[in-house]
């Protein structure tokens, strides 16, 4: 079941879901829409030859930071790491699914190339997967609504939340890959 923006409010008035900051205005039918933040990474692809997903050594990335009122272009075929101003902390009875805008994929940019998908028990501020897919820049701009998130319920609450195994757990700004920790495991 999608939790409509009742649902979500009272969610929110409980502290059971949390979403800072937040303005009433961002809260859809069965939706909220997140803004973009000002940090984003960028794969640093000078004399690497290929990212290997298992050594971490080989995927290094380049920070950029863009001022509020400033703009970023993404020029086409560009792809960047970026980040939501808004942190969530999920309850362990709710998935959240990330979806891009539909303004924005009318422009040529995707906000996920596959992580739309966020566990019960996250917390943390999301990492986009920003791509432009145009034949022309895009421009964008810190603190535009880039995301909309959406809730669905569990049938019960899940054994094991994201916080005690997810290495994606608390993340502030953007994060690289940490896919290397899965070959650890082995």
């Amino acid at each position: 079941m999608i939790l409509c923006d009742g649902l979500i409010k009272e969610l929110i008035s409980y502290r059971a879901l949390v979403i800072e900051p937040l303005s009433e205005t961002q809260i859809q039918p069965s939706s909220v829409d997140l803004t973009l933040g000002s940090t984003f990474l960028a794969i640093d692809n000078i004399n690497v030859p290929f990212l290997d997903p298992k050594r971490k050594e080989t995927i290094k990335y380049r920070e950029i930071h863009i001022e509020k009122g400033d703009q970023l272009i993404l020029q086409p075929g560009v792809f960047l790491l970026g980040t939501t101003t808004e942190r969530l902390m999920l309850p362990n009875f709710l998935v959240a699914r990330v979806e891009g805008r539909s303004s924005l994929g009318r422009m040529g940019i995707l906000i996920h190339a596959t992580a739309g998908y966020v566990d019960p028990g996250f917390c943390g501020q999301i990492t986009l997967e920003i791509s432009n897919v145009n034949n022309i820049p895009v421009a964008l701009y810190p603190g535009m609504r880039i995301c909309q998130v959406s809730f669905e319920l569990l049938f019960e609450n899940c054994v094991t939340p994201y916080g005690l195994k997810g290495k994606y757990q608390g993340q502030e700004g953007p994060e690289g890959t940490r896919i290397f920790l899965d070959f650890l495991k082995e």
